[in-house]
């Protein structure tokens, strides 16, 4: 392994613990970058640009690492949103790559990210970030 690698990996090993509030912003600018991108766009015209296709299934799947790699507590304290549901989808964008389909990517852009948009923002603005990072 190349020397530059090895040092990377170390690096990204030996980095503090990414906390809540990093993970939230994660998801926040991931969902921006979707609203930015899919927003306007009709199904039909999704599938036809297949390399923002592929940006927006990335973006997808951003937001389902964050919300995976919350903290327990966190999760536990906000049973409001399906941490669980978002952490499936990203695994199944992942591993089932060959079986996604474009109206449940759709589907995602228009009917579940707004509602996750709402509690993030929420979050982030309410949440005494230096108190919950103290607790937890």
């Amino acid at each position: 392994m190349p020397v530059n690698l090895q040092k990377t990996i170390r690096y990204c090993f030996m980095r503090e613990r990414i906390k809540d509030k990093m993970r939230l912003e994660h998801i926040a600018e991931a969902i921006e970058r979707l609203q930015t991108h899919a927003g306007n766009l009709s199904e039909e015209e999704l599938q036809a640009d297949v390399l923002r296709y592929y940006g927006i299934v990335k973006d997808i799947e951003i937001i389902g690492e964050a919300a995976r790699m919350l903290t327990e507590q966190f999760k536990d304290a906000h049973p409001e949103v399906e941490w669980r549901s978002i952490g499936d989808m990203r695994n199944f964008l992942v591993h089932e790559y060959f079986q996604v389909d474009s109206e449940v990517v759709f589907s995602v852009i228009h009917n579940e990210i707004p509602e996750l948009q709402n509690h993030i923002s929420r979050y982030l603005s309410e949440i005494d970030w230096e108190a919950w990072e103290k607790e937890n």
